[in-house]
């Protein structure tokens, strides 16, 4: 199989994932945990405007050396290619910062009493560190670990060498000493599929790059037209919630 195949049917496949769940936010474990547990949106924000606008989004939660590790991370995860924009492209990082300055980031409709203490990936979430935290803690022992390895932050790395290290973080190779490198990772890539697959009311599938790749029509106000139209593709471009806001255009 091509890889141009295989990154359809890789995106294809979290799509599918990502609208049969809605819009989940992960969770934290204390060793190797299975997929985080979901939990309700953020209220939405105003769109972001496209990586190449003349009015770029402006970061509420990341700093500048958090925003040089997310871009690129996310850049890797879900890479550009010629079957269309990638993860960046498509304001990956500014859906995880709108998250993370929002309720979810403070662990809003968490239970929050403890005790905190090593469970089963059953159990689900453990670790005393909101979804804000685990970023603010992981993004700069990802880097150190980088600077020991490679004398760089990550955001510098060859993307080679920016692969290695997701790789590494996926697989518990890199310590991160109190946060499990592996539930850093299970963060950061859950928040992209989240974001490249999200309504863009919440910042991210900027131009519905995500729904175009996947078919999938959005928030389609009726189907009454086509119900009897059996064994014919649906055309429509898909739509966003904001499509059907009093104050949005048509």
């Amino acid at each position: 199989m091509s890889e141009t195949n295989e990154r359809r049917n890789f995106l294809k496949g979290l799509g599918l994932v990502a609208v049969s769940v809605g819009l989940s936010s992960p969770g934290l474990v204390a060793v190797a945990q299975t997929a985080p547990p979901p939990a309700p949106p953020m209220p939405a924000m105003d769109m972001p405007a496209a990586a190449d606008s003349a009015s770029p989004y402006t970061y509420v939660f990341f700093n500048p050396v958090e925003i040089a590790f997310i871009e690129a991370a996310v850049a890797r995860l879900i890479p550009k290619d010629d079957l269309g924009p990638g993860a960046l492209e498509a304001g990956v990082a500014y859906y995880i910062d709108g998250q993370l300055a929002s309720w979810y980031g403070e662990a809003g409709r968490w239970y929050w009493q403890g005790p905190w203490q090593q469970g089963t990936p059953q159990q689900g979430y453990q670790l005393p560190l909101k979804p804000s935290e685990v970023y603010r803690a992981g993004i700069p022992l990802v880097n150190e670990a980088t600077q020991k390895q490679y004398k760089a932050d990550f955001a510098d790395l060859k993307t080679d060498q920016q692969d290695k290290v997701l790789s590494g973080l996926e697989k518990g190779e890199i310590d991160l000493g109190r946060l499990p490198a592996k539930t850093f990772f299970a963060f950061l890539l859950q928040n992209t599929k989240e974001g490249f697959f999200a309504d863009p009311t919440y910042g991210g599938n900027a131009g519905m790059v995500g729904w175009k790749m996947i078919g999938y029509p959005g928030v389609q106000p009726s189907y009454e037209q086509i119900i009897e139209q059996y064994n014919k593709p649906f055309t429509a471009p898909p739509a966003s919630i904001a499509n059907f806001t009093d104050d949005s255009p048509r």
